[in-house]
């Protein structure tokens, strides 16, 4: 049986430690919008594309798995500088300026608030299909 195409990834959960941080940084600096908050340990966001969850991750419970980063679709090559610039002048922590891979894709790293690394990225095989 051949099964139907799938949408890719769309939906990521996060542990964080402090839940006001986390949000600040994805709402204020990121856009993302609230969608649901059933409680005060769990925010859901959406950009309109994707959903975000934040859960606050219970004192000294270990991290479970192995997440490298997560990467966030910028329409326009010419977006990641202007993104870079507007997290940079808020203080948010740059792993790695912009640049322009050898697939053609430019893209920059940061960290959230609980250290998790953020890459905001133009792919043009997903970006020219948004």
């Amino acid at each position: 049986m051949k099964l139907p195409p799938h949408a890719g990834l769309r939906h990521v959960a996060l542990f964080v430690h402090d839940l006001d941080a986390a949000a600040h940084f994805y709402i204020d600096l990121l856009g993302y919008q609230i969608e649901w908050q059933p409680d005060d340990d769990n925010l859901y966001l959406c950009s309109g594309a994707d959903n975000l969850a934040l859960h606050r991750a219970e004192p000294g419970r270990p991290q479970e798995g192995r997440l490298d980063h997560i990467g966030i679709i910028l329409t326009e090559a010419a977006h990641v500088d202007a993104w870079h610039a507007h997290l940079v002048a808020h203080g948010v922590e740059i792993i790695a300026p912009p640049k322009t891979h050898r697939d053609g894709a430019r893209s920059f790293y940061c960290k959230d608030p609980d250290g998790t690394t953020v890459q905001l990225i133009h792919h043009p095989p997903i970006a020219d299909q948004l």
